[in-house]
């Protein structure tokens, strides 16, 4: 046999075989590599800037308008845009909303009476506005009643130059609605001047009650 084809022969089966070790150790390699390294993202180029997070959501201001349980737990008011409001003011001669309103532009506040503890008097018949100094309004149900009307928003956050009914009374007064926080608004009944004034706390009614028929 020759010598040098013999030599040759060698020289490529040592070739072969480690070619075919090389590509082992690099199988070897990548697949000694843990799966948490193998995905992980590669890093940003430099110079490169990270997407800024997405803010949070805006917290949503509700508003006075809501349903609020009064100052005495007996009962609940239903504050809206006037001119979603229908029925006619009570204890007092102002005009109707207009017909129709700018969404974009604020609106005056209207309210009324939207549950009772106890709708019924002694007899077991509704109770009506029997006191209205107003002749032509008595005997409306107090259930259902308007008894906040034309109430206007004021640049400090308030809603002011309107009027509150109170039926125990038969009498209507100024009245200003301020927030004091998302669950608690503070109403404040006046006369011309608020030096002389009654103020209370309603809530907001976590769960709607059972409304007035009707409504």
């Amino acid at each position: 046999m020759d010598t040098t084809s013999l030599i040759v022969r060698r020289a490529s089966r040592g070739l072969a075989a480690s070619t075919l070790l090389c590509a082992a150790a690099a199988l070897v390699a990548t697949l000694s590599i843990a799966p948490s390294e193998a995905q992980q993202p590669k890093p940003p180029r430099k110079g490169a800037q990270a997407a800024p997070p997405a803010p949070p959501p805006a917290a949503i201001e509700p508003g006075a308008v809501g349903v609020w349980i009064d100052h005495t737990g007996r009962g609940a008011v239903e504050i809206i845009p006037c001119s979603t409001l229908t029925a006619g003011p009570a204890g007092t001669a102002a005009p109707p909303p207009p017909a129709a309103a700018n969404p974009a532009e604020p609106q005056n506040l209207c309210g009324r009476i939207v549950w009772l503890q106890n709708p019924n008097d002694a007899k077991g018949k509704p109770l009506i506005d029997d006191l209205n100094k107003n002749p032509a309004k008595r005997g409306a149900p107090i259930c259902g009643l308007q008894i906040i009307g034309e109430v206007k928003p004021q640049s400090d956050g308030s809603w002011d130059k309107g009027w509150i009914y109170d039926p125990e009374q038969g009498s209507a007064f100024d009245v200003e609605l301020r927030l004091r926080n998302p669950e608690t608004l503070q109403v404040k009944g006046y006369l011309g001047v608020k030096f002389l004034s009654e103020t209370y706390l309603w809530r907001r009614a976590k769960q709607l009650p059972p409304k007035c028929p009707g409504i």
